[in-house]
């Protein structure tokens, strides 16, 4: 993990001093060491390094391809780039890096075959010296960010939103009202938008192209496929797949020059991440967070996970209180606007493995592939009546309210569409608040190209689950990455995740998701993969998690810094009318509503 920035400008000479000041914004992406280079009037290019594979000089960046043609800048890791030197001509490598790995890929193949052979996970800045071209590049879930801002010839790229913001050449951009009720909706802004004017991301598996004269070209290099019907539904041969593949994934992640180890919560996916890494590494170090409620805290499944595998554990145990005063440190993270709280468990975890490792695995990506949310069932188990008559609808779900507590069919199947159904199971932004609060958006629409939750009606359950994986995938799933990027990166930790990994991602296609869950069942293969790896462990009947009591807190601990954020600063930029954004927090410390979903949501784009 690093950061970097780029600055391509044909028109302009190019200001070293404002450059290297934006540089830093993102040092703690990578303490290690800054490098810088430039091409007068033309480009520049800046990096700070956490150095992860070659240590020495021979792994800097910028980087230069042996022949002189391409210009590298690059966040993230290549997990297969060892296996791709065996297949190059060339030889006379000066070190082990990735970053070496891909610039001599870019020499031999050229940029479209390089970044489809690429296997990890990614963020490319390459500047073409023949035909003066500046490529970005995202991988292909998503894991890495990259920002970029545009007006006419110029362009801006980094791995951290402020910097594009506060370009100079960006600073007074006035925001998109249309995203910004995006943001509002989904509690974060999704690529490829950025919140004002001018300013956008590259999507996963994206690959853009910008030209001198101003023009630009769009590929997508891989997506997310549709709805597919060649399943392997044997359980067996299911299981067998996903349990080679998974541990192929995390070796392939288990290759670093410092210190590695592991996330380990009491819940599924890190458990599974944690026992294939302790059977390469059977020193390996895994990092817990305790809590003082019986309620959520895991640390007890934790510690049995643990002790299975014979790892060396380090549990931070935290009461509510204890956390408090680690909130600033964790929303100065916000580079962007995101409003998720568990960034501040998720920074907490990141802080205590920082102190023994650089990398951590983790076990993000399990729940959107393997369907482990209870929403994608919630959703499915309405498919069957999906075309009924509405009035039908209606009275089955009164008899099912009535008869078994919305056991059988919810409320899902009154929508009119699946789709928008699943959307608004992200919204936690009462549509009545918001309305008082931004009335200008009332009759905003959302941007035209937001599409994530655009699939059509099916009855068929099958079919539904994999459009809603897809939809989770670039929707939700994002938003996670997002955080624990920010998180783990405020603490100079890079975070990898093996779930994520192509080939596992694709064998997770291959399966039929009904093999996954349903009958009140979740991530059923996973589930019994970890019965397998821990078969003295029960199966856990209660979902657990570090749980932050922000309700509470607004009332009482963060009061004044949320009074402070919302009621002080200027919000007119925004279109928010402080008046009812008062009111709303009135009702909220009176007890009258539980508003920490949309205050928090405010309170996040105020700070960033």
């Amino acid at each position: 993990m690093c950061g970097f920035l780029l600055d391509y400008n044909p028109q302009q000479e190019h200001d070293k001093m404002s450059f290297i000041n934006l540089l830093s914004l993102s040092q703690k992406r990578g303490p290690d060491a800054q490098g810088y280079w430039n091409q007068e009037s033309v480009i520049q290019m800046g990096f700070n390094r956490l150095a992860i594979l070659e240590l020495s000089s021979a792994g800097e960046q910028p980087m230069h391809s042996f022949g002189g043609r391409y210009t590298l800048v690059f966040n993230g890791e290549i997990y297969n780039h060892l296996a791709l030197r065996k297949q190059l001509k060339f030889t006379n490598f000066r070190g082990h890096s990735d970053t070496e790995t891909i610039t001599t890929c870019l020499e031999e193949w050229g940029i479209e075959q390089t970044i489809r052979v690429l296997d990890g996970m990614f963020a490319l800045g390459i500047y073409d010296h023949e035909n003066k071209t500046l490529h970005l590049v995202r991988d292909f879930a998503g894991i890495k960010p990259l920002f970029y801002g545009k007006k006419g010839k110029h362009i801006v790229a980094a791995s951290q939103y402020d910097q594009i913001i506060k370009h100079p050449d960006f600073d007074n951009e006035s925001i998109d009202a249309k995203v910004l009720k995006l943001y509002l909706q989904q509690h974060f802004v999704p690529a490829p938008f950025g919140l004002y004017h001018h300013t956008y991301q590259v999507l996963p598996g994206e690959h853009l192209t910008f030209f001198q004269d101003g023009s630009m070209q769009q590929e997508r290099f891989w997506e997310f496929p549709n709805s597919g019907s060649d399943f392997i539904t044997d359980e067996k041969e299911a299981l067998q797949l996903l349990d080679i593949t998974l541990a192929e994934c995390v070796q392939d992640q288990l290759l670093a020059d410092v210190p590695l180890g592991a996330f380990l919560s009491g819940g599924v996916d890190s458990p599974l991440v944690a026992a294939k890494a302790s059977a390469i590494d059977n020193k390996l170090n895994v990092f817990s967070i305790g809590s003082d409620s019986i309620k959520h805290d895991e640390t007890e499944r934790a510690t049995a996970f643990a002790k299975t595998l014979g790892c060396h554990q380090t549990i931070w145990n935290l009461s509510a209180q204890e956390v408090v005063p680690y909130w600033s440190e964790a929303m100065a993270s916000l580079h962007e606007p995101l409003a998720d709280f568990s960034i501040l468990p998720t920074y907490l975890v990141s802080k205590l493995a920082k102190k023994d490792v650089t990398v951590a695995l983790s076990g993000d990506g399990g729940d959107e592939l393997f369907f482990g949310y209870e929403r994608f069932w919630s959703i499915a188990k309405n498919a069957p009546y999906q075309h009924w008559p509405s009035l039908l609808k209606k009275g089955m779900y009164g008899a099912d309210k009535y008869l078994f507590k919305t056991d059988k069919i919810n409320s899902v199947i009154l929508s009119k569409r699946q789709d928008t159904a699943h959307e608004a199971l992200h919204s936690r932004f009462r549509k009545n608040w918001l309305e008082s609060i931004a009335p200008d958006l009332k009759h905003s629409r959302l941007p035209e190209s937001w599409n994530v939750y655009d699939y059509p009606n099916t009855s068929d359950e099958r079919v539904l689950l994999q459009q809603m994986q897809k939809a989770e995938f670039y929707g939700m799933m994002q938003k996670t990455l997002r955080k624990v990027d920010l998180a783990s990166m405020e603490n100079s930790l890079e975070v990898r995740v093996p779930f994520l990994q192509k080939k596992m991602i694709e064998a997770s296609m291959r399966i039929d998701p009904l093999l996954n869950g349903g009958g009140g069942k979740q991530k059923e293969l996973l589930q019994q993969l970890l019965q397998k790896e821990y078969p003295s462990i029960p199966r856990e009947t209660v979902k657990k998690g570090f749980s932050v009591p922000l309700s509470r807190w607004i009332r009482e601990d963060l009061k004044e810094t949320f009074f402070e954020t919302l009621l002080e600063t200027d919000v007119s930029q925004f279109g928010f009318q402080r008046r009812e954004l008062e009111t709303l927090l009135q009702d909220h410390m009176q007890g009258k509503v539980d508003a920490k979903w949309a205050l928090f949501t405010l309170y996040a784009i105020l700070k960033c």
